[in-house]
C-alpha cells in the first residue's frame, strides 16, 4: 500500500482527500501545518506528499525546499488555491514535481498521483555490469547519477540549477523521442496548460551553452514546428 502525507490546513479538504484517497486504496497521513508535516516528511517514509502552500507556521514552499535538502527523490504534488503562471513556476522551482489549483476534481488529484508514482518507478535503468540501477544514465558525453544529482559531459562536471536538471533528465530518458514545448511543460514544470511564455525554449538553452561545448556537436536539436529531441548528430 501506497503511504501518502498530506499537508492540508483547512479540516474539509483533509476529510474529502482523505476518505477519496483511502478508497483508492492508498495509506494517508495528515498534517495541519508546516512544522509538523516536515518533521512527519523527514522522520517517516512516504511515497509520495501533497503540499499546501499557505500553511500555518512554516509554508508549502519553505517545506518543500527543506524536504529537498534531504530528500531528492520523494514527488511533491502542491495541491493549493494559488493558481497564477507566477505561482505555479515559484512552486516548481522550489523543488515542487507537480501542481494542482484548488478547486480540483478528485479524479484530476487521484491521476496526478498515480502519475508521479509511474514516473518514479518508470525510471529504473541498467549499468554496466547489466544490474538494475534506478539512479544512472548515460547519452554520449552526458552520464547523470540521479541520486547524487551528478552529471558529468566529457568528463567533466557540470553544476545545473534545479529545473535546468530536471530538463535534461526528462531529454536523457527520453532519447531520440521528439518531444513537444506542452510535453516539456507538463514533465518539467507539471503545468498541462501553456504559461504564455517561451519558458521551454529559454531552459532549452541554458542546458545547450553547458553541455554543447564551441568543440563539441549539438545534442539537443530543435525540430521545427514539434518541439526538441535528444540525440547525436550523426544520428
Amino acid at each position: 500500500m501506497k503511504k501518502i502525507l498530506l499537508v492540508e490546513d483547512e479540516v474539509h479538504v483533509v476529510s474529502f482527500i482523505k476518505k477519496g484517497l483511502s478508497e483508492e486504496g492508498f495509506e494517508v497521513s495528515v498534517a495541519f501545518d508546516g512544522n509538523s508535516g516536515l518533521q512527519l516528511a523527514l522522520t517517516n517514509t512516504f511515497d509520495l506528499i501533497i503540499l499546501d502552500i499557505m500553511l500555518p507556521e512554516l509554508n508549502g514552499l519553505e517545506v518543500c525546499k527543506a524536504i529537498r535538502k534531504e530528500n531528492t527523490q520523494i514527488p511533491i504534488l502542491f495541491l493549493t488555491a494559488l493558481g497564477t503562471s507566477e505561482n505555479i513556476v515559484l512552486g516548481l522551482e522550489n523543488g515542487a514535481d507537480d501542481y494542482l489549483v484548488k478547486p480540483f476534481k478528485f479524479i484530476e488529484l487521484v491521476a496526478r498521483i498515480k502519475n508521479l508514482l509511474r514516473r518514479l518507478e518508470g525510471t529504473a535503468k541498467t549499468n554496466k555490469s547489466g544490474i538494475i540501477d534506478p539512479t544512472l544514465y548515460s547519452f554520449g558525453p552526458l552520464e547523470i547519477n540521479d541520486s547524487t544529482k551528478k552529471v558529468v559531459c566529457n568528463g567533466e562536471e557540470i553544476t545545473f540549477t534545479t529545473t535546468e536538471y530536471k530538463l535534461l533528465l526528462y531529454f536523457i530518458q527520453n532519447q531520440t523521442r521528439v518531444l513537444s514545448r506542452q510535453q516539456i511543460l507538463e514533465a518539467v514544470w507539471g503545468v498541462d496548460f501553456d504559461l504564455g511564455t517561451n519558458v521551454v525554449d529559454v531552459y532549452v538553452n541554458y542546458l545547450r551553452k553547458k553541455i554543447d561545448g564551441p568543440a563539441q556537436e549539438k545534442l539537443i536539436h530543435t525540430v521545427i514546428g514539434m518541439g526538441y529531441v535528444l540525440r547525436e548528430s550523426n544520428s
